[in-house]
């Protein structure tokens, strides 16, 4: 599946929603929130939401930006990644976010996805 990616900006409100899929067209659930690695400004994960039934029982789970590639014909984003894997991935719930400034957090969840940690 080829993803493109014709723009440089969007705005963090057209993303929000937007459907993720994996390469195999399985729906893995949408964007909740972007969160911005202040220091730079740029994207640093995308809470993904999966799991749930119409929005009740989701779990949530941080997305590193860089494993996300947007197919913007379709509006939606592809995470490479079988379903089956994001069922054991480290989640969390709406109500009890980890602390994302930790380091080791950090970096768990950079190798969980195959994606270069840089501190």
């Amino acid at each position: 599946m080829q993803a493109t990616t014709t723009r440089r900006t969007l705005s963090a409100s057209t993303l929000a929603g937007d459907a993720v899929r994996n390469a195999d067209g399985e729906s893995l659930g949408k964007i909740e929130e972007l969160m911005i690695d202040l220091p730079t400004g740029r994207v640093a994960y995308a809470v993904l939401s999966f799991g749930g039934f119409l929005g009740v029982g989701d779990k949530l789970f941080a997305i590193p930006w860089s494993s996300l590639k947007l197919d913007a014909d379709k509006h939606e984003f592809i995470l490479d990644v079988p379903k089956e894997q994001l069922k054991d991935a480290p989640g969390f719930d709406k109500d009890d976010w980890p602390d994302m400034t930790s380091a080791e957090w950090e970096r768990n969840i950079h190798t969980y996805y195959g994606q270069e940690y840089i501190e």
